[in-house]
C-alpha cells in the first residue's frame, strides 16, 4: 500500500531531523472510529501528527492541493486526505459530513478545532463542529496537542527548520447530548478546548482566531 510505503520512508526522517518527543500515544484507540482534535501552529501539523499515530489519520484539505502540483496531489491522496471545496458556501457542512463517512467506517478522523492555524502561538476558541461529529457519532475524542511546530515552519516561511517537536495525546472523551442543541455545542468545544490548553501550556483566548487574523491582531 502506497501510504505504508510513504510511511515507512518519511517517519524515520522525520525522527532523524526533529527528534519528536511523544507522551501518551496509548490513548489512541487501536481500533475503531475516534476524532484527533489537535491545536493548530504550523501548515506541518498534518504532517506530524499523522506520522506519529500507528494508524492512518484523514484530514480535509482543500481542493488546490489536489489540482496543482501533481505529486503533491498524489502525497495528499496516498495520505488519506480529503478534498474540500473551501470557496462552496457548502464547504463548512461538506466537511462535517465527510467526516461522519470516515468515523462511521471506523477510522480516525484529524481535525483543528481553532479552524485555523494561530496567528501568534496562543490556543483560540473552538468551533462547535468537533461536538457536532462526536454527538452525531459517538465517536470518542482525544485531545492533541502540537508542540514546536511553529518554529519548524512559523507563518510565511518555505523552508523547514531543524527544531525539536512535541506531540502529546490526551485521555479520549465522550460525551452525551444533542447535536442540533447549540447549547450542548458549545458544551462539548468547550471541554475539548480546556483539555487542548492542558496538554499544550497555551494562553488561552476566548476570540476565534480567524477574527483576530482580520483584525491583524499579534497579541504580542
Amino acid at each position: 500500500m502506497l501510504y505504508s510505503a510513504l510511511k515507512a520512508v518519511s517517519v524515520p526522517v522525520m525522527h532523524l531531523l526533529w527528534r519528536p518527543r511523544m507522551e501518551g500515544r496509548e490513548h489512541v484507540p487501536a481500533h475503531g472510529p475516534a476524532i484527533l482534535a489537535s491545536n493548530h501552529l504550523s501548515v506541518l501539523d498534518s504532517f506530524f501528527m499523522p506520522a506519529l499515530v500507528p494508524r492512518m489519520v484523514r484530514f480535509v484539505a482543500k481542493k488546490e492541493y489536489f489540482t496543482g502540483n501533481r505529486l503533491a496531489a498524489e502525497w495528499m491522496r496516498a495520505m488519506g486526505a480529503v478534498e474540500i471545496d473551501r470557496e462552496n458556501v457548502t464547504a463548512a457542512q461538506d466537511m462535517l459530513d465527510a467526516a461522519v463517512e470516515v468515523l462511521k467506517a471506523g477510522e480516525l478522523f484529524g481535525i483543528y478545532p481553532e479552524g485555523t492555524r494561530s496567528p501568534d502561538g496562543r490556543l483560540y476558541r473552538g468551533k462547535i463542529g468537533v461536538a457536532w461529529l462526536s454527538l452525531t457519532t459517538g465517536a470518542p475524542i482525544v485531545p492533541v496537542a502540537m508542540l514546536g511546530t511553529d518554529k519548524v515552519l512559523p507563518p510565511g516561511a518555505s523552508v523547514p527548520r531543524l527544531r525539536r517537536i512535541g506531540v502529546r495525546f490526551g485521555e479520549p472523551m465522550t460525551f452525551t447530548g444533542d447535536p442540533g442543541s447549540a447549547r450542548d455545542r458549545r458544551r462539548v468545544t468547550d471541554e475539548v478546548m480546556a483539555a487542548i490548553q492542558r496538554l499544550s501550556g497555551q494562553e488561552y483566548v476566548p476570540r476565534y482566531g480567524a477574527s483576530v487574523k482580520g483584525a491583524g491582531e499579534t497579541g504580542v
